[in-house]
């Protein structure tokens, strides 16, 4: 199901910003550092089972479910 990692980046920046924009980009600038590029992924994007399983650890470190 391609797409599925734009989801799961989504999900976590919503889940921590809350809608404060300052929020969002600190929490994109963090997955940048954990080495997820928020802006490398689309809809369309395939889903790298590496790269899900990175998120949801980073999701586990930031307190959320993915």
């Amino acid at each position: 199901m391609a797409g599925q990692i734009k989801r799961m980046i989504d999900s976590i920046v919503a889940q921590r910003a809350k809608g404060n924009p300052i929020v969002i980009q600190t929490t994109k600038a963090k997955l940048t550092l954990k080495g997820v590029r928020s802006d490398a992924f689309n809809d369309t994007s395939p889903d790298d089972p590496a790269v899900i399983a990175k998120l949801k650890t980073i999701a586990a470190d930031f307190g959320l479910s993915v």
